[in-house]
């Protein structure tokens, strides 16, 4: 994007938001592609106020960030009405470990990337989605990057006692979906059993790694094929991911970070066509969330 000419000061305070809005247009949105938009829109107000207006601001990084806040209030609204349009199930956008892109998936500044912690894991996302807008906003500015309720309340539009309960409500749902903690070298070793269980089409050794009750969700859009409602069940899931290595063979499964987890990347003739998150609990897996998705894959490019 280009910029108006601006002091050497002010742009580089300005241009070192980039980074901050990132990774919060992220976590509250879901999309890479979104949260680009959002800090492109409010790097765009931002100039578009009259140079006496900026100057009056005492802090231009909680401007942005007010502005950026409020932005991606409105989209999640009619996120809502988008995503009961959308082909079959929508998951997050994955990303991936080394998170240094622009719009194409090509390197970028460092100000680009998105810090991966759990706030950024696809379970934690996931839960995010069942909020309404204003207990997520609330909830990641508060709980994620701690802003006071006071702050807070002037993003959402309500008090500040009002978004204390949101945050309180939305926690209680993290709460309750947050499995035990499996050690990071654990999740790697259950991915790695599901991968080579995948690979050899062995059911015994999928159902081995996987918990009675798991879940296998597939987001393809409508783009390419993909389960429109999640597969249940240790074997359901067994069969259906054996049943996928025989009918595409050729497919390259790549273990890789997603999300900052360990995770899957499948590709076909140096193409990324899937990228598989997990929701681990001690050695076995709970989720299995598989984006294929086209346009959630831009940046998964084949080095």
């Amino acid at each position: 994007m280009s910029l108006p000419s601006e002091p050497a000061d002010d742009l580089d305070a300005i241009t070192r938001e980039r980074r901050h809005l990132i990774n919060l247009a992220y976590r509250l949105l879901g999309s890479l592609a979104e949260a680009e938009d959002v800090v492109q829109e409010t790097y765009a107000r931002w100039y578009a106020l009259p140079p006496e207006q900026r100057e009056a601001v005492a802090s231009p990084g909680g401007w942005l960030t007010t502005v950026a806040g409020r932005i991606c209030l409105d989209l999640l609204g009619s996120a809502r009405v988008r995503r009961e349009r959308y082909v079959g199930q929508w998951i997050p956008e994955p990303l991936p470990g080394r998170t240094e892109w622009v719009g194409g998936g090509s390197p970028a500044d460092p100000a680009d990337r998105v810090t991966l912690d759990e706030s950024v894991t696809m379970a934690f996302l996931v839960v995010l989605e069942s909020m309404t807008p204003a207990e997520r906003v609330a909830f990641v500015l508060h709980d994620v990057f701690r802003y006071p309720f006071a702050e807070v309340a002037g993003i959402v539009g309500r008090t500040p006692a009002a978004c204390r309960q949101l945050a309180s409500s939305a926690r209680r749902r993290v709460r309750a979906q947050r499995p035990p903690t499996t050690p990071a070298a654990g999740r790697a070793d259950v991915v790695r059993a599901f991968r080579r269980a995948w690979e050899d089409q062995d059911i015994d050794g999928l159902l081995d790694v996987l918990a009675p009750d798991a879940t296998a969700t597939g987001d393809g859009g409508g783009l390419v094929p993909a389960a429109l409602h999640p597969v249940e069940g240790a074997e359901p899931v067994a069969r259906f991911f054996a049943e996928r290595a025989r009918a595409v063979p050729g497919i390259t499964l790549l273990e890789c970070p997603v999300n900052g987890r360990p995770g899957l990347v499948a590709r076909m003739d140096g193409v990324t066509v899937s990228v598989l998150a997990f929701d681990i609990a001690g050695d076995r897996i709970q989720h299995v969330w598989a984006v294929l998705n086209p346009h959630k894959l831009r940046p998964w490019k084949a080095d």
